[in-house]
Formats: structure tokens, sequence, C-alpha cells
């Protein structure tokens, strides 16, 4: 009974508190909203610059050229395995077993070989791509952080940081603009 009495106690000691804090919760947020028109917030899609900027479309340019030859290569071998296994599925029941074998061993080599260069490739690549991608969003945040002193914005966050956004506050298209004209 004393026990009961006791938690009671707490659970309205509890409630008096938490009162309290959403009321001085509520009287602080009140000075807030008056300033709020004034606070300037901006928000940046990354992805689309990352995507659609001259420095990005740039990078991938630069990044398919210079992979093209290993992926013609890896085009090639591709081919070679096809024909390798197609001649082993024609000719694989009347060849001599030895040959079949031999045939057989070296279409797994070669698919081996194929499988390995192309796991490489697609390391390398990612590699790469990583490498301008990171400079591309230094520079972007150098744009950002110009663009926000020159026009006295308070805030700018990132579009997946944010819940809603109206399309006014969206800057990623000066941003966009920026990286072209640098």
């Amino acid at each position: 009974m004393i026990n009961q009495e006791k938690k009671l106690k707490q659970k309205a000691q509890c409630r008096q508190i938490l009162t309290a804090a959403c009321m001085l919760i509520a009287s602080v947020g009140i000075p807030f909203n008056i300033y709020a028109s004034e606070i300037k917030i901006g928000i940046v899609n990354t992805e689309r610059i990352l995507i659609e900027s001259a420095p990005a479309v740039r990078a991938q340019k630069k990044i398919e050229k210079e992979f093209l030859p290993r992926d013609q290569e890896l085009k090639k071998m591709a081919a070679q395995v096809k024909v390798l296994q197609e001649q082993l599925e024609k000719d694989g029941m009347t060849m001599p077993e030895t040959d079949r074998r031999g045939k057989e061993r070296e279409l797994a080599n070669l698919n081996r070989e194929y499988q390995r260069a192309q796991r490489q490739l697609r390391e390398d690549l990612s590699l790469r791509q990583n490498d301008e991608f990171a400079a591309i969003q230094l520079n972007a945040s150098k744009v950002i952080q110009a663009i926000a002193e020159a026009e006295k914005y308070d805030l700018i966050l990132q579009l997946q940081d944010s819940v809603y956004r109206s399309q006014r506050i969206d800057i990623t298209d000066k941003v966009i603009k920026a990286l072209a004209d640098k």
C-alpha cells in the first residue's frame, strides 16, 4: 500500500516536470517564430550535381574513354568463351576424350580469367569514379559555400536530409550553373 502511494507521487511529479518542460519549450519557441521569417534556408540535390553538372559529365566521358580498351578486351574474352562453349557443345560428343578434356580445361581457365578480369575492371572503375566524384563534391562544396555567403544563406541542407522542401529554396540549379562556369 505504501509502495503504491510512492509510485503515484512519483508519477505526479513526473507529470509536473513534463508539463513544466513543455511550457518552457513552448515559451522559447514563440520568440523563435518571430525571427523565423528572417532565416534563409537552401536545399541542394547533390545527386543531381553528380549527374548533371558539367564537371560530372566531363568526368564520366573521361572515365569511359579511359576504360574503353579494357571493356573491349573483356568483350573479346566473352566472345572467345562463347565460341569455345559452342564448339564443345557441338563437337564434344564426337571428339576424342583427351581433346574434349583439354577443351573443357581451356574453357574453364578462360572463363575464370574472364570473371577475374571483369571483377578487376568493376573494382578499378568504382575506385576511379569515387575519385572523380570526390573531386566534384569538393568543388561543389566550395561553390555552395560561395553562394551561401554571397546570398546570405543561414543554412543549406542536402536534399536527402529534408523531409519536405519547397521548390523556391532549391539552389541546385544555381550550383550546377556555377560549376559549368568554372
